[in-house]
């Protein structure tokens, strides 16, 4: 079939053809942005999942969803190692300076564009060449303590959002890799916002070890926040995202076809992506069967090899890898940690700082405790094609003493 007419997505974040099987979680993020732009309590949300389940393609949705409600949206993505206030003052600054040309809000918005410069000097934010054009506030957002600050400067930008009946949402992706200083001020910004009723919804993505960092950094956390799971599709869900695209080019497939897309993908949205992608590309003449998705599967697992799974794989150290080879040994999903050293041919407590490095990677994360699990879903799969004649690293020789002759003997 003409692949430049071909529907499917693989792509980070990249919106699928159908967003199958997540009206529930949609449906709860509209509700409460009702509820915030109506003056109402609402609860932030927190999208927790492995990669490749569609968490960014639902936070994107909800900033769409927020703007088509007049709210501001804004939406960003928390690299490894970058601060926090590096993300915001950027974004703010925008959105502040574009309302400072709105009558009904250029007052207010140039005073919080002072608190914001104050911010900005008092974290000394990297903005490049972008400047202010408001002198910066004194006393406010301004001490170099971020959970002072944050609450005042979030406070700031809320004041501005009531002139226009508005509400600040701010959305927030790979939020494992906020600084453990940065999510406790976030957290506690989000909290004071809350009581006070300001205009203000947060709605985060980021990998299953958010809660348990979110609990650590505030005790609260839990209560402050909804935790929606986004999983793999149930089997509704997955035959929509593949069928549904395809009847609206005018293409059918048989049930069988989909049914090994689906065993493939084990219904993860990222993978059954990919197979559309390839399927459509490998299929002459349709309908799409069986023998079309077989072609396509060795397309599609060359490729996830070549980008998905490698680029992953790329970043871990020798020693790291042996860890994860020694994992996947073990088969998909979860598996005991002494379980993995057993295999390493280590003491737990030996492996226990390759698993931590592995967990700040964001390559494995602990469903509970004594557990390992994979972040990445099929990562295991890879690793035993990648690794094929992977054996255990022999476990070093302790250093040789030399036997000390006691005094007064030959």
């Amino acid at each position: 079939m003409d692949p430049t007419l071909n529907p499917f997505a693989p792509g980070a974040g990249a919106p699928p053809p159908e967003l199958a099987g997540r009206d529930e979680v949609l449906a709860s993020a509209s509700l409460a942005l009702q509820r915030a732009k109506a003056g109402r309590a609402a609860k932030s949300l927190m999208l927790l999942g492995l990669r490749g389940v569609g968490k960014t393609v639902l936070l994107n949705q909800i900033a769409e969803i927020a703007e088509a409600e007049a709210l501001h949206a804004l939406v960003l993505e928390s690299p490894e190692h970058e601060p926090l206030a590096d993300l915001l003052v950027p974004k703010l600054r925008a959105l502040l300076l574009k309302l400072s040309r709105v009558e009904k809000t250029a007052h207010r918005a140039r005073a919080a564009l002072g608190v914001l410069r104050a911010f900005a000097t008092a974290f000394k934010a990297k903005i490049g060449d972008v400047e202010f054009t408001v002198a910066p506030a004194v006393g406010v957002a301004d001490t170099g303590s971020l959970e002072y600050d944050l609450p005042d400067l979030f406070f700031a930008v809320a004041e501005t959002m009531r002139e226009v009946d508005s509400v600040l949402v701010l959305c927030i992706d790979e939020v494992q890799y906020l600084g453990k200083t940065d999510l406790s001020a976030l957290i506690v910004a989000i909290h004071k916002l809350a009581q006070k009723s300001m205009p203000f919804l947060f709605f985060g993505a980021g990998l299953p070890q958010v809660a348990t960092l979110a609990g650590e950094a505030k005790s609260y956390a839990e209560r402050l926040f909804d935790y929606p799971k986004i999983e793999a599709l149930d089997p509704a869900g997955a035959r929509d995202a593949i069928v549904k695209p395809l009847e609206r080019e005018g293409v059918g497939i048989s049930d069988h076809a989909v049914q090994r897309i689906v065993e493939e993908t084990h219904a993860f949205p990222y993978f059954l992506q990919e197979w559309g992608f390839h399927v459509w590309n490998e299929t002459e003449t349709p309908p799409v069967n069986v023998t079309d998705v077989q072609r396509a599967t060795v397309r599609a697992r060359a490729a996830l090899d070549e980008s998905f799974f490698h680029v992953r794989f790329a970043r871990l150290t020798e020693r790291e890898r042996d860890y994860a080879r020694a994992m996947a040994s073990l088969g998909p999903g979860p598996q005991r940690s002494g379980a993995i050293a057993d295999v390493l041919g280590v003491p737990v407590t030996s492996a226990a700082s390759l698993r931590n490095e592995l967990i700040k990677k964001g390559m494995v994360f602990s469903p509970q405790h004594g557990e390992t699990q994979f972040t990445v879903p099929m990562f295991d799969d890879f690793l035993r094609r990648a690794m094929p004649e992977w054996k255990p690293p022999k476990p070093a020789r302790p250093p040789l003493t030399r036997k000390r002759t006691p005094k007064g003997r030959a």
